[in-house]
């Protein structure tokens, strides 16, 4: 007789195992499926430029918060001393005051106005204005000083307290800058370790180009016509009779000291002498020349008067990029600039027309 016992049913646990087992299996299979393409050597490219840029402009503002912080050092400084000789002459008064009420003493007694000022808080004394009658002239012109004296004191302390805490705050805005900044650098250098070693090596290949194309450029320029050099923006200059490395004055001067550090790497924060960001090498090749000028590319473009025709610019004048204004370089003459481009980069010329021309700026 056969049998009609009914199949065996998986246990609920069994179940529970296969189907999660085949949903995990099928977001795999999603993930595979929308998974994004590793990117191409040129996208990685275009990505890390950007990040470049963006800790270029984050440089800037580390280097605004580093000017600043520096000043107020200078200005604490300044106060502190200030205030240590105000109150060694403070001191010196009411020794004097302590010489009258000796005197006093030895004769007979001291003026009950001249013992409340030396036993008790000289502001409180001060405050009674009255006092001051029961006291013999001399008496009053010599409290009359350690008044403002004191008064003096409690204005340049607070004035120091005011620019420390500015100081503080300033110490901390400048350890946020420098950290965007290199968390800038970082994603870029992840994003460059992405690709192989021949890409990297290509893109390297690539840059180095780039320079010596950038700096055949200003040789050919500086050889050739000085009536009008075309830029790489494909428009013509038509009023600079400049020719590279023939600045004169104070802005020649600078640019030939400028022309010295070709070559040199780019470091943000760096001011030289063997490695510079962009308003690092403007700033210390004005230096060289003998001119102050501020360490900031947007402190630079208010330096001086400011020259919104490229026809209009002379070899060594500043020039500014970027809406936020936050590159800056130096005028080659003949459409060519003489800065230092970015993180990976080097002292070098090149086209005007690479970047967002802002205005130039005469020293």
């Amino acid at each position: 007789m056969a049998s009609h016992r009914r199949p065996k049913q998986p246990s609920r646990a069994r179940v529970t195992v296969l189907t999660a087992t085949a949903a995990a299996a099928v977001a795999l299979t999603s993930q595979a499926a929308h998974a994004d393409p590793k990117p191409t050597k040129t996208e990685v490219k275009a990505k890390v430029d950007k990040l470049y840029e963006e800790a270029e402009q984050a440089t800037e503002k580390f280097n605004g918060a580093k000017e600043k912080q520096e000043k107020l050092e200078r200005e604490v400084d300044n106060l502190q001393d200030k205030v240590a000789r105000g109150q060694d002459q403070l001191n010196e008064q009411r020794d004097a005051l302590g010489a009258v009420a000796a005197a006093q003493y030895r004769s007979g007694g001291i003026d009950p106005s001249l013992q409340l000022f030396l036993s008790s808080d000289p502001d409180d004394f001060l405050q009674q204005a009255g006092a001051l009658d029961q006291i013999s002239g001399r008496q009053t012109d010599t409290l009359k000083k350690v008044q403002a004296k004191q008064r003096e004191l409690a204005q340049q302390r607070k004035e120091a307290a005011g620019k420390l805490a500015d100081l503080a705050d300033t110490r901390e805005q400048l350890g946020k800058k420098k950290s965007e900044v290199k968390a800038k650098l970082a994603e870029a250098r992840k994003l460059l370790n992405s690709l192989t070693a021949a890409e990297r090596a290509k893109m390297a290949e690539e840059q180095e180009r780039a320079n010596r194309a950038s700096e055949r450029a200003a040789l050919k320029a500086a050889g050739g016509s000085t009536a009008g050099g075309s830029t790489a923006g494909g428009s013509t200059s038509t009023g600079s009779s400049a020719n590279i490395g023939k600045g004169s004055g104070l802005a020649g001067a600078a640019f030939a000291a400028a022309q010295s550090k070709i070559g040199s790497p780019y470091v943000f924060g760096a001011t030289g002498p063997s490695t510079y960001d962009c308003s690092g090498l403007t700033s210390w090749a004005y230096a060289q020349a003998g001119a102050t000028i501020p360490r900031t590319s947007q402190a630079q473009a208010n330096a001086g008067q400011r020259i919104y025709s490229q026809s209009q610019l002379q070899v060594g004048d500043l020039v500014i990029f970027y809406g936020d204004m936050h590159h800056v370089g130096l005028y080659a003459g003949n459409g060519q600039v003489l800065h230092a481009p970015r993180t990976g980069t080097v002292v070098r010329y090149e086209a005007i027309g690479n970047m967002p021309f802002q205005f130039g700026v005469r020293i």
